[in-house]
């Protein structure tokens, strides 16, 4: 099996070009089938590949298994998707193959490749990326294989290194940044707009200073309501957004929307409203909440992913130890994995010969039943059949192998004796 990798992530791709390849949960699994379907095609010839599709706010990732390789049709479906040029996409993403897919996903899951340095949630985005593969049904041995390792390895890591000990999450580096802005927090209004997993991990962080007031905004009000009775926080519908704008100190966003939801007029309109007071603006979402053209305007502090990127960098240096022995762990999980890989190839490993030796066996024992079966139809001793039965079944099995220790010279013939000994006569059981 081949297994390759193409992905843009913060390191390769702005945030713009991020947004054109960003997948929302839901679509996944269909965007899976179509690429699939594409990858299956009779002009490419690519029977039976395996895909997964991780996708977040810093990268998109597609994951693939097959006979053979497939990079450059796998480009040019993401080129496709995303539409922009395939020579474009080449100059903002990264293709790996076999190992190489191996130890990125190793150093994604256990956060040695993530904006914020030992992170914990990208472990959880990646297992819902293998449910969602999953769930489309083209997730495959060999990739649930990748992934699964994948989990274990980042497990080993967080629990034999001190990887994530000082890292700092973008909820903490949003809520620093704020009081770098306003004095005193719990004398602000914060809006927080959506309700996913990542709002719950930045509101839960400025919940903890004690700010004046909380509101979730969200287009759905019930999901919204259940988020905000976990901090005493007022509602408020998205669609009533633009009119309350300016009651906020600070608003920090992340929803799925495809376009942005707080625009350019809204933002002027409720500085006015505010008379000139400053609003602090985090705009978590890929592709953006918030219109670009918001950070220009005066008054208003707007940071996005990749700004944030720049705070959660401090204090690296700390934990360059804990990485090596990341490394360390991640370059073991890669051997291991490789080696399983290996041992699945007909070329490199002995999962065919073993399937031809259990097909082979299975023919023996069968023909020796059946005779012994006979044998007892017409009335035969059990206990001679019992002993017809069990030498058919030794002679068939040995019958090569003595063939073998009579062939060649007698070089040959010792080179054979040895394993023969060693398959056939060792000592532990």
């Amino acid at each position: 099996m081949a297994v390759w990798a193409l992905g843009i992530n913060h390191t390769t791709a702005p945030l713009d070009m991020r947004g054109r390849f960003a997948f929302a949960i839901d679509q996944i699994a269909p965007t899976l089938i179509g690429l699939r379907q594409a990858l299956t095609s009779n002009s490419m010839r690519h029977p039976g590949v395996e895909t997964a599709i991780l996708s977040t706010c810093n990268r998109t990732e597609i994951y693939c298994a097959a006979d053979a390789p497939a990079l450059d049709h796998t480009l040019d479906w993401l080129a496709h998707s995303g539409g922009v040029s395939p020579t474009l996409l080449r100059s903002h993403s990264y293709t790996l193959e076999n190992d190489l897919v191996a130890r990125h996903a190793f150093r994604v899951a256990s956060g040695l490749d993530s904006m914020v340095l030992g992170e914990a949630q990208i472990l959880g985005q990646m297992k819902n990326a293998v449910r969602a593969a999953e769930t489309a049904g083209v997730l495959g041995t060999t990739l649930n294989q990748l992934f699964q390792r994948s989990f274990a390895v980042a497990k080993e890591v967080r629990s034999s290194t001190e990887i994530g000990a000082h890292s700092i999450s973008m909820a903490a580096a949003a809520v620093r940044l704020a009081s770098q802005l306003f004095e005193d927090l719990s004398q602000i209004k914060v809006l927080f707009v959506g309700a996913g997993e990542m709002i719950e991990l930045v509101s839960t962080h400025f919940a903890a200073r004690h700010p004046k007031q909380i509101t979730i905004a969200n287009r759905t009000l019930e999901r919204g309501e259940k988020l905000a009775s976990q901090f005493s926080a007022n509602t408020m519908r998205l669609a009533d957004l633009p009119e309350h704008l300016h009651e906020y100190d600070a608003v920090i966003s992340c929803t799925a929307s495809t376009l942005p939801i707080i625009g350019l007029g809204a933002v002027e309109s409720a500085l006015k409203k505010r008379k000139r007071r400053p609003i602090f603006m985090v705009d978590l979402a890929v592709p953006r909440d918030i219109e670009a053209e918001v950070k220009d305007l005066r008054d208003v502090y707007l940071y996005t992913v990749d700004d944030l990127a720049h705070v959660v960098r401090t204090g690296q240096a700390q934990r360059q130890a804990a990485v090596e022995q990341a490394e360390v762990i991640i370059d073991h999980g890669v051997q291991s994995f490789m080696h399983w890989l290996d041992q699945r190839s007909p070329q490199g490993g002995s999962v065919s010969l073993i399937q031809q030796i259990n097909a082979q066996t299975d023919e023996w024992r069968a023909l020796e039943i059946a005779r012994a079966r006979k044998l007892l139809a017409r009335g035969e001793d059990i206990d001679t059949v019992l002993e017809a039965l069990s030498r058919g079944i030794t002679q068939k099995m040995l019958h090569g192998t003595m063939a073998e220790l009579h062939k060649g010279d007698a070089e040959q013939r010792a080179q054979t004796a040895d394993t023969v000994q060693r398959l056939f006569l060792r000592k532990e059981r």
